[in-house]
């Protein structure tokens, strides 16, 4: 088991939906790469020298900003150019870097999915580790089958951080994670289901999985901008009764 590979994600469409709004769009992707496995906490161990009590557990309680370190840090490592760069805890990508990186959300849905249109690739039981196993605990990466991309564990086990801001609207600075965790029931172990939290926030069923890929461009790839980020951020809609307004 190499840990460390990578699977080349041919282009293609995803479609994302967003409940809250009752919204859909539909992102056009260009190749890229993403890790077959969850990184773990031997991957961190090896590339921080931080202590590793289950080698081949996912690398999870992990913040978005950790996350985010990892990706550079394991960039430097392979010696590659890292994505990401900081002023204080303002974390900018680098588009056309090809260091690792998270996967945006569209990048992460696409690639979960691996062509199919269910709630999930298959049955449960034998791809994910959910609420149904009684397990405490995230679990040994690549136990369940993968999809037809050959990634295991896209759905339960440990959500996976994202690039993507959850909804600048409602939450500012909140960042997606997805995929639903050990301790999740069936309805959140969907490919469509978004959550997300504060880029300091951390849980233990919350972990990543690498990306790479650069692109031709400026502050905008394969499905995220920042210019949209601060459109979605400026709207200003009524919120329900009970929902968290911007800065609380």
């Amino acid at each position: 088991m190499d840990l460390w590979e990578m699977r080349s994600i041919p282009g293609g469409t995803v479609t994302l939906h967003d409940a809250r709004r009752e919204e859909h769009r539909s992102v056009r992707l260009e190749p890229f790469e993403i890790g077959v496995y969850l990184v773990t906490e031997e991957q961190f161990a090896e590339v921080l020298g931080v202590p590793s009590q289950h080698p081949r557990r996912p690398a999870a309680d992990l913040s978005w900003l950790r996350a985010i370190r990892f990706c550079n840090a394991a960039s430097e490592w392979e010696g590659l150019d890292p994505a990401y760069s900081f002023d204080g805890e303002e974390v900018t990508w680098h588009v056309d870097s090809d260091g690792f990186r998270l996967p945006t959300e569209a990048e992460w849905e696409f690639a979960c999915r691996a062509g199919s249109t269910a709630p999930q690739y298959g049955p449960l039981p034998d791809i994910a580790w959910t609420a149904l196993d009684g397990v405490r605990t995230p679990q040994d990466v690549g136990g369940r089958m993968p999809n037809l991309h050959g990634l295991f564990d896209t759905l339960g086990n440990v959500w996976e951080w994202c690039w993507d801001l959850l909804d600048p609207e409602r939450y500012d600075e909140y960042r997606v994670f997805r995929g639903g965790g050990f301790a999740d029931d069936a309805w959140s172990v969907r490919a469509s289901v978004r959550r997300g939290g504060a880029p300091r926030m951390h849980h233990d069923d919350v972990g990543m999985r690498l990306a790479r890929g650069g692109f031709d461009a400026v502050d905008a790839a394969q499905g995220w901008s920042a210019r949209a980020d601060l459109e979605r951020g400026a709207r200003g809609s009524v919120r329900p009764l009970g929902w968290t307004p911007r800065g609380r």
